[in-house]
């Protein structure tokens, strides 16, 4: 395989936005239960009761976003309401009443009310704290993937099934590090890829410079890494992309690649197939 040294400028500008859909099956599950809550001037105790008895899960989860809280929050409230003999399903179906008198302690009744008798749609307001807090972390969790799984098809499209996928590989002097792809085993790998989607700034983009430097301390030096990302958030993160763009330049990546660059990732990987005999 031909040695190049990548430009940062040239790898920014074949980055783009990473869009994901942010709702999941629990989320998607929990939208429908608050859309077909009955509106009532008031609620009772029993209208909780219903909630958590059909699944105590989205039951406790859809409490939270009534009450308007983090999923740390919630819980440290919680707990705090009902002490030390815990606040999961298993206390709930011990001491009900017990469970119940904490949760409405919190304020639960009074929040149900005066969100469903909002003047603008209640369940619009509680959807948008569901997509602002776990849906948020969703869409981070699905961008990563998203790129590992794109990578992770042309990988099976050139070396059908045989390669290692979110591992742990053995490298030089029995060496390990952890990898998303090792082709063509974790055991003995001769060409390892790390893959990684961004759409948000944050520590994490710094974090795979770790993550990337474990992995050249512990690879053979015939070893080849790989490495496929985008974002647009790496243009914030210039400097984090300019060190990652450093060990291209420095031979210890191989070759940074983006979507833009899918059809040269697949070529490569073809020839890195014929060169190694693979």
């Amino acid at each position: 395989m031909q040695v190049v040294a990548q430009a940062l400028d040239d790898i920014i500008a074949t980055l783009r936005p990473l869009t994901v859909e942010w709702k999941d099956d629990v989320a998607t599950r929990v939208i429908a239960k608050l859309e077909a809550l009955p509106r009532k001037a008031s609620y009772a105790e029993s209208d909780v009761v219903a909630l958590l008895d059909d699944d105590f899960d989205d039951g406790l989860l859809i409490c939270r976003l009534f009450l308007g809280l983090s999923a740390d929050s919630f819980r440290g409230a919680l707990s705090d309401a009902l002490g030390e003999k815990g606040s999961g399903v298993t206390r709930y179906r011990r001491d009900r009443t017990g469970f119940l008198e904490g949760l409405l302690g919190l304020g639960i009744l009074e929040a149900m009310t005066a969100e469903v008798n909002r003047p603008a749609r209640w369940s619009d307001v509680l959807v948008e704290r569901l997509r602002s807090g776990r849906g948020s972390a969703i869409s981070g969790q699905r961008r990563g993937r998203s790129v590992e799984d794109f990578s992770e098809a042309l990988v099976r499209k050139v070396f059908g099934n045989s390669y290692s996928v979110r591992c742990s590989f053995t490298g030089a002097r029995g060496k390990a590090a952890k990898c998303d792809i090792a082709i063509p085993s974790k055991a003995a790998p001769r060409i390892v890829i790390e893959s990684k989607g961004y759409g948000a700034t944050g520590s994490k983009q710094t974090d795979i410079i770790g993550d990337i430097e474990k992995i050249i301390a512990a690879k053979r030096q015939d070893t080849a890494l790989l490495f496929f990302t985008d974002g647009v958030t790496w243009k914030q993160r210039r400097s984090d992309l300019k060190k990652i763009v450093e060990y291209q330049n420095n031979g210890d990546i191989m070759r940074i690649y983006t979507y833009a660059m899918a059809d040269q990732f697949e070529a490569d990987l073809r020839q890195l197939k014929r060169e190694m005999g693979l």
